[in-house]
């Protein structure tokens, strides 16, 4: 999309770029009219999908720098007003927090959430990633839907399993999920959110009654050396945030990753030919399409200037886009190309700073064991619907198609 083109979707007083405007073709591909924004600069007024006023910040240095601006807190109640209709989530966890009290949260979660014990779940990942193989490899026709068989079930199962979830539970468990992130109207969004909010308070009280193994038992119990714990606020913050970062994202990224493959079939082959190339793979499609295109939310403390534009200081809602950063070719060259030998180190897909995503490891895992067993267990794989009748997900954060047929052989 050319910039003018982009331009002319902007009220003419305004200027502010009402981004549901854009239709289904951003939903389906944002990036060109992202860099057709960066063009112009790095800071651009925008009216969400959800309806708030928001100023996007493109490009990797900016983005970047936005991260780490401490100027940008994360607590709602730094919040302006022009922030509404957008999900609040219950409770209190890092993606909410400032210093100090963020520091706080993320050393207590840090004691359990070990790569030791990320570590330890591989052997159950590949087991439930065989069996779910085993399900969609079965069908007459040779022909799936990726998501439903594989993108969707692997990651909601090993989240469900963390968190204790039992397995009756977790389809309306899902849905929930699903659909507070989503680009529902906002009284139901609302109402899934507080739908979960009661489904997770009521499994704390189990798992404080009957404490099992899994991470939300052991949550309830850790405690730092001076004895601080999280309190039961924070024990709803941290399920809902496992909740969300730990499925929806993972979700997206075996997705996304897939298609990108299949969009690309040198890729795909040159993958086939050296499983070597995996872990780069994964990083690659982490950068070119990854599960979250804007960053979670920053309210302004006091005015921000980036790149001459001047941000007030009232509680102004900044969306630093992860996916254009990724694909700026100042950081990355020929960004809009997609290239599993690209050293991809350095992308934001998992954001940067203090908020740093602490599940990456196992996010990581999870699909390094899904792209191994799915190309092991297939002589072929292929696209079986045209990439433009694809239905993306919309909302302001998370990115992924909804479906994905594909033809095996």
């Amino acid at each position: 999309m050319a910039d003018q083109s982009v331009l002319d979707l902007c009220p003419d007083t305004g200027g502010i770029l009402d981004l549901a405007a854009l239709g289904d073709d951003f939903v389906r591909d944002p990036y060109p009219v992202y860099a057709a924004l960066r063009r112009r600069g790095p800071v651009h007024h925008v009216r969400t999908p959800e309806g708030a006023l928001a100023w996007l910040v493109v490009g990797h240095e900016a983005a970047r720098a936005a991260l780490t601006d401490e100027r940008l807190s994360k607590r709602w109640a730094n919040a302006s007003p022009d922030a509404d209709g957008l999900t609040v989530a219950p409770g209190t966890h890092m993606l909410v927090s400032d210093p100090p009290d963020h520091t706080r949260l993320r050393k207590l979660v840090s004691k359990e959430f070990t790569p030791r014990r990320i570590a330890a779940l591989e052997p159950r990942i590949k087991e439930l990633t065989s069996g779910l193989l085993d399900a969609m490899l079965a069908s007459p026709d040779g022909r799936a839907d990726l998501v439903a068989s594989l993108a969707f079930p692997l990651p909601i199962a090993v989240i469900c399993e963390l968190l204790g979830v039992p397995d009756l539970e977790r389809e309306r468990f899902a849905a929930w999920s699903d659909h507070v992130l989503s680009a529902a109207p906002d009284e139901e969004r609302q109402d899934s959110a507080q739908a979960l909010a009661g489904y997770l308070t009521q499994l704390l009280e189990r798992q404080r009654a009957q404490p099992g193994d899994d991470l939300l038992s052991v949550l309830i119990r850790t405690s730092d050396e001076d004895g601080d714990r999280l309190s039961t606020d924070e024990l709803l913050g941290m399920a809902w945030l496992l909740l969300i970062a730990g499925y929806e994202t993972t979700v997206g990224l075996i997705a996304n990753g897939t298609l990108a493959l299949l969009r690309h079939p040198d890729q795909l082959a040159a993958l086939r030919a050296d499983p070597a190339l995996l872990p780069g793979a994964v990083e690659e499609m982490l950068r070119y399409d990854g599960p979250v295109e804007v960053s979670t939310f920053r309210f302004t403390l006091e005015p921000v200037e980036i790149g001459g534009t001047l941000i007030p200081g009232d509680g102004q809602l900044v969306l630093p886009v992860l996916g254009d950063a990724d694909r700026d070719s100042k950081r990355f060259p020929d960004g809009d190309r997609f290239d599993i030998r690209r050293e991809a180190r350095g992308h934001l897909a998992f954001g940067h700073g203090i908020h740093f995503c602490l599940g990456a490891p196992l996010a990581r895992l999870e699909a390094r064991i899904a792209f191994e067993l799915l190309l092991d267990r297939t002589a072929s794989l292929e696209l079986d619907a045209h990439p433009a009748a694809l239905e993306w997900r919309e909302g302001t954060v998370l990115r992924g198609v909804k479906s994905l047929p594909v033809r095996f052989g």
